[in-house]
């Protein structure tokens, strides 16, 4: 049975959510499990929606808990898991700018190498989200959230060692 609701959502958010699952997760397999676990969570939280706040607040919450909820998941030797996922994945990828693509994942590996707090307000300051919105989202006072995106950008651009 189709939902159109949930297709429509996926329609518009879908690729800032996979943006949001690769700024999370290192490695493919990993990333994968992380987007299904999100879109089994979305599925399940929609009927639920009220409209109290956003749709697209509602959507990044029920994404953010489910990427807090698999990262600190406890999870079997990792080492071996690591070791066995590092396989390349061999779809192609859409980016066709070898600079812009360099880039990119500097900025995510910056991103993963941030505190959880950290990574969550800039993955959604990346997206366009207004302070309000993520303050909607994280459950923080509007205040909050500047002070936040302020230091998270601080950090990140320790991490990314060039002042940008």
């Amino acid at each position: 049975m189709k939902d159109p609701r949930f297709e429509a959502i996926l329609r518009e958010h879908g690729p800032a959510l996979r943006r949001l699952v690769h700024a999370w997760e290192r490695n493919a397999a990993a990333r994968e499990d992380l987007w299904q676990e999100i879109l089994f969570a979305l599925w399940r939280a929609l009927p639920g929606f009220r409209g109290e706040c956003a749709e697209r607040a509602f959507v990044f919450r029920v994404a953010h808990n489910r990427a807090l909820t698999h990262r600190f998941k406890p999870r079997p030797d990792e080492e071996s898991l690591d070791a066995a996922a590092e396989t390349r994945d061999p779809r192609p990828s859409p980016e066709h700018d070898a600079v812009a693509a360099q880039n990119r994942q500097r900025l995510m590996h910056a991103l993963q190498a941030l505190p959880v707090a950290a990574r969550q307000i800039l993955t959604l300051s990346l997206e366009g989200f207004s302070r309000a919105e993520i303050a909607e989202v994280l459950g923080i006072t509007e205040n909050n959230t500047g002070v936040r995106i302020s230091r998270a950008r601080r950090l990140l651009q320790e991490q990314l060692g060039d002042g940008r």
